[in-house]
C-alpha cells in the first residue's frame, strides 16, 4: 500500500511532465529553410485529404511560396477502402494550388509516423535532397522530431498554424494519444 501511494503520484507526475513537454513542442525557427518540406500523412476521405491533412498540405504549400523549401514531399500510403494513397491525394491538392509537378515528391507505402520518415528519407536520398522541414500538427511535432533525430535526418519542425486541433475537446485526446505513442517510441523505437 505504501509503495502504491508513492508510485501512483510519481507516474502521474511523469506522464504529466511528458504531456507538458509534448504540448510545448520543439522550438521552431520561423525563418528556417531546407531542400524539402516533408508533410506527414493524416488520412483521406475517399480521394481527398482529410481536414487535418489539408491544413498540413496548405502549410507546406505556403512554405514553398515563401521560398523556404524548393520541394514538397508527401507521405502516406493507401488505407483499406480509400481510392488513393494519402500522398497521391496531397499531390492533387498541391497541383490544384499551382505547385509545379517537378517540385512534388511522393512516397506511397507508409502507414505510421516512423514509416513516413523512413520512406521520406529514402526519397530524399534518391532525389539528392539533404535537409527537410517536417510539417505536421503542433501536438505531433515533438514525436516526429524525436524520430527524425533517431534517423539522423537534417530536419527542422514547422507545425501548421491552422491545426484542426484547437479546442480542449480535440486537443486532450490527441495529447493523450501522443503521450502514449511517445512512450511506445521510446520503448520500441517505432
Amino acid at each position: 500500500m505504501k509503495i502504491a501511494r508513492a508510485v501512483v503520484p510519481a507516474l502521474m507526475g511523469w506522464f504529466g511532465a511528458v504531456a507538458f513537454w509534448i504540448g510545448a513542442g520543439p522550438e521552431e525557427n520561423p525563418d528556417a529553410s531546407a531542400d524539402v518540406a516533408i508533410v506527414l500523412g493524416a488520412a483521406t476521405d475517399g480521394n481527398t485529404p482529410s481536414p487535418v491533412f489539408r491544413e498540413r498540405i496548405a502549410h507546406a504549400i505556403n512554405l514553398r511560396r515563401e521560398g523556404r523549401v524548393s520541394h514538397l514531399l508527401f507521405t502516406g500510403g493507401q488505407a483499406e477502402g480509400d481510392l488513393l494513397a494519402e500522398s497521391e491525394a496531397a499531390r492533387a491538392m498541391a497541383l490544384g494550388a499551382g505547385v509545379p509537378p517537378e517540385a512534388i515528391l511522393l512516397e506511397t507505402e507508409s502507414v505510421t509516423t516512423m514509416h513516413n520518415l523512413v520512406e521520406a528519407q529514402l526519397v530524399m536520398r534518391d532525389a539528392g535532397l539533404n535537409s527537410a522541414i517536417i510539417v505536421s500538427d503542433p501536438l505531433h511535432m515533438r514525436r516526429a522530431m524525436e524520430m527524425a533525430g533517431t534517423l539522423g535526418m537534417d530536419a527542422q519542425p514547422s507545425a501548421t498554424p491552422t491545426t484542426r486541433y484547437r479546442s480542449f475537446g480535440t486537443k486532450a485526446p490527441f495529447l493523450a494519444r501522443e503521450t502514449y505513442f511517445m512512450h511506445h517510441f521510446w520503448l520500441l523505437g517505432e
